[in-house]
């Protein structure tokens, strides 16, 4: 089995759109990887005793971003670790630096028609809330597609493809970059 701290990077890091599977493929990696992991959000709504959607309630976008800039801060200085993030974290210049300098980014490429069918009518996804959810996603997409490109290290397509499989891609590229042992 391999193990993260084997691997010429120390951590991964998950970025995509909403739907894109960083949460399921993050937990499955770090089962193989025998590390730590973490889910941005979820910790955000762990340290705040509230939910996302909360947030952005009472603070709106900005309030929640600064909140998460913090928690990405704070993860991506830790050893080991695989880490999901929400898909507007690149959407700071210091999260893209925090993330691109201190691990292996691996970008979760994913379809809008994808994304509209996993979380299109979810009430817990804030920026879906009292709009058309495809045309809100591919607004996102737009804007964020690039962010994602910029700093990945590794793209990985996940329409139409199980968590397993993904996770298993992901694993086999890394184990490449593994590096050679001294003799």
């Amino acid at each position: 089995m391999l193990r993260l701290t084997m691997l010429g990077s120390r951590n991964v890091f998950l970025v995509g759109p909403m739907g894109s599977g960083k949460t399921a493929v993050g937990r499955q990696l770090a089962r193989h990887l025998r590390a730590p992991f973490f889910d941005s959000d979820a910790e955000i709504e762990r340290d705040t005793g509230v939910d996302i959607p909360y947030i952005f309630e009472c603070e709106g976008e900005p309030g929640f971003r600064d909140r998460e800039a913090a928690v990405i801060d704070a993860l991506t200085c830790r050893e080991g670790i695989v880490l999901a993030t929400g898909g507007g974290a690149v959407l700071r210049p210091e999260n893209r630096r925090h993330l691109a300098e201190r691990g292996c980014v691996v970008y979760l490429e994913t379809s809008v028609a994808q994304q509209a069918g996993r979380v299109g009518r979810s009430c817990q996804r804030p920026l879906l809330r009292n709009v058309d959810p495809v045309r809100k996603l591919e607004q996102l997409m737009a804007e964020r597609a690039p962010l994602y490109r910029e700093i990945a290290d590794l793209i990985v397509g996940t329409d139409g493809r199980s968590v397993r499989v993904v996770a298993d891609d992901i694993l086999r590229e890394l184990r490449s970059r593994e590096p050679l042992s001294q003799p």
